[in-house]
């Protein structure tokens, strides 16, 4: 497995209408396109309006998280 970075553009509600932004997810994938189908995934089903942008291979090597 290795981590991707996916490029999301998603509407957001505002005062002034619907607002789009993009934003970006770190991902634990097997490939590319496996990367993609986990964040479609992950929003489908929420209510949201999205548009996978990009993703593409990160030079993130680990993570490191704190355990209690």
């Amino acid at each position: 497995m290795a981590y991707y970075t996916a490029k999301v553009r998603i509407a957001v509600d505002s005062p002034k209408g619907v607002k789009r932004v993009t934003e970006m997810y770190l991902v634990n994938a097997n490939s590319v396109t496996h990367a993609e189908a986990m964040v479609t995934k992950d929003f489908e089903g929420q209510g949201i309006e999205f548009e996978v942008k990009a993703v593409s291979k990160s030079k993130i090597v680990k993570v490191i998280e704190h355990k209690q």
